[in-house]
């Protein structure tokens, strides 16, 4: 028979008078045992400096690892120490910068005032003088000679180690490149012979200034190499500033990445000094069986930044440019409003977790809201997934892959306008004034959506269509409302703005005159052709939209409840 604790048959539920002081004898007695620990800790290391503590978690972190990465426990007390210390010690600088360069995988050897940390195809040169902080870091690609760099230089003297880390980090998965030292040492010549092509089709400087139009508008963006780590950085997309949201410059490094499949990449330069030119100046490179090259594990890569989400149909495009898959880190997919929206602190799903409600805060205070319906957006043609990196295997495929994904950022950066916003509410259905407007925003194909809204003075319904053919190329189109279309086409391309061509369109229909009725047509083939182009199922002719009254203040409990999504419904939108 189990007797249980201290012998006896079993507790009782209610502990005697003895046993309860007993118990608590027992924990004074563990009480005085740990602050005696303590004390006996505290004698022990009373003399101790802080860098000696340094020093002993390091020894402990090296002591304890047993594959590549130390100790997590270990690393965590050490950032602990080092964030307490604060003094522009030399020692504690160089056991920092240790300790990144062991979490980062890369090796670390001192002597007497410089730290080095090397990885296979560059290092960096950190010189520290007796007297403390920081004096000069360089960096050094493999074949050339060490470099200053101020941008680690600076991170070093602000004691911004975090900042440092990320930089590094950044340094060493573009030159982290696969395979042994030959291959290595190959592919990073072919990514050196590719940049400098690069370079030549674009026709601009390597400092270009990353104006909007050169941006947009060149073949291969604005280039920005590098003068220390020699990377190079194309500039592709920068979206209007409608004065609502920030404007974001989509970026691409290009770089060096493995591949299952060996590829041919070049080993010498495509493009034949003197340069030709075609018809439209563009250089004419040389024939791929003219330009030496080699079957390689790799590929050459554009690694985006910030990663883009982009349509199954687009990830089909670039493919077919390249014939080569593109990179999925996570191969998760999902409707694309829901990637662009994720992390946004001014979109909320309604209780079904399909439709999903968000705020636009006017810099004039005005409040508009637009409404997601998730049935309509979770369609294959909306299906999406983030990308992050692009491959390629020659020089002539990135000006095509540039425009593809200039017009996939065109599409995702009016989707976004909705609910970009630095003062943007939380968006609840329920919590916004009751005199804000209210958009519903449904897909009619990949790359075009309709905006339905009241109209200001007949209370009736009308519709928005918005088709982004192109990077530069948007066509607007109205039902129910009586404006210039090509207006409002400027305006879009101007602002790349949902809601601030809302403003200026409700603003026009106020103050333009009342439409004048119209009879309704008596069969379908008298419905306007314009409509029948909206929805191949559109039931509702184009002069129904004007004739649907609605009521002045629509509940917002639901949208299916508001004459926006009775309209929707109706026209099938």
């Amino acid at each position: 028979m189990n007797k249980g604790l201290c012998g006896r048959k079993h507790l009782p539920v209610h502990p005697s008078i003895p046993e309860a002081e007993e118990s608590t004898q027992r924990r004074n007695c563990d009480v005085m045992k740990r602050s005696s620990l303590i004390s006996g800790l505290q004698l022990k290391f009373a003399q101790r400096s802080w860098n000696d503590t340094l020093l002993l978690v390091q020894r402990c972190m090296e002591k304890s690892r047993i594959e590549s990465k130390p100790c997590e426990p270990l690393v965590r007390s050490l950032e602990r120490l080092q964030d307490v210390l604060h003094a522009p010690c030399r020692s504690v600088t160089r056991s920092r910068l240790e300790m990144i360069a062991q979490q980062q995988g890369m090796g670390f050897h001192v002597t007497e005032d410089t730290c080095y940390l090397t990885a296979d195809l560059f290092y960096l040169e950190v010189l520290l003088p007796p007297c403390g902080g920081v004096q000069e870091v360089k960096v050094a690609l493999h074949g050339e000679g060490p470099v200053p760099s101020e941008s680690f230089l600076k991170t070093l003297r602000s004691e911004d180690f975090a900042a440092f880390s990320t930089r590094l980090k950044d340094l060493f998965t573009q030159y982290n490149i696969p395979g042994d030292n030959e291959i290595k040492l190959k592919l990073l010549e072919s990514l050196q012979f590719l940049v400098r092509d690069l370079q030549k089709m674009t026709g601009e400087a390597e400092d270009c200034d990353p104006q909007q139009q050169l941006v947009n508008n060149n073949r291969t963006g604005c280039l920005v190499a590098g003068k220390e780590d020699g990377l190079l950085t194309v500039l592709f997309y920068k979206p209007p500033n409608d004065g609502m949201s920030n404007s974001l410059m989509q970026t691409a490094q290009v770089t060096v990445g493995a591949s299952a499949v060996p590829r041919r990449l070049q080993m010498a330069s495509v493009l034949p000094e003197p340069l030709q030119l075609d018809s439209q100046g563009c250089p004419v490179g040389a024939p791929p069986s003219e330009v030496p090259g080699e079957m390689l594990p790799a590929c050459f890569l554009l690694r985006l930044k910030p990663p883009v989400p982009v349509l199954s149909s687009f990830v089909e495009k670039l493919s077919l440019i390249t014939d080569v898959a593109v990179a999925q880190t996570d191969q998760q997919w999902a409707p694309l409003h829901r990637l662009l929206m994720a992390g946004s602190q001014s979109a909320e799903e309604t209780s079904d977790q399909l439709d999903l409600f968000t705020v636009k805060v006017l810099p004039d205070g005005e409040t508009q809201r637009y409404v997601f319906p998730g049935a309509s957006w979770d369609a294959p043609e909306q299906r999406a997934t983030v990308v992050e990196a692009v491959s390629f295997t020659h020089p002539a495929q990135v000006p095509a892959l540039l425009q593809l994904l200039r017009h996939q950022c065109a599409v995702n950066a009016l989707l976004r306008s909705c609910w970009a916003s630095q003062s943007a509410a939380p968006a609840s259905p329920t919590g916004t004034p009751s005199d804000s407007q209210l958009f519903e925003v449904r897909p009619e194909s990949s790359t075009s959506f309709s905006v339905t809204f009241t109209h200001p003075r007949t209370h009736s319904l009308a519709v928005l269509l918005v088709s982004v053919c192109g990077p530069q190329q948007i066509t607007c189109r109205t039902f129910g409302a009586e404006t210039s279309e090509a207006f409002l086409e400027d305006h879009m391309k101007n602002f790349l703005s949902i809601p601030a061509t809302m403003k200026m369109l409700l603003s026009r229909l106020e103050t333009a005159s009342p439409p004048h009725p119209k009879s309704h047509p008596t069969s379908a083939e008298e419905d306007p052709p314009a409509l029948m182009e909206v929805s191949q199922n559109a039931a509702v002719p184009e002069d129904s939209v004007s004739k649907t009254e609605v009521s002045p203040n629509p509940s917002v409990t639901s949208h299916l409840c508001s004459p926006v999504g009775t309209f929707a419904q109706q026209a099938e939108l």
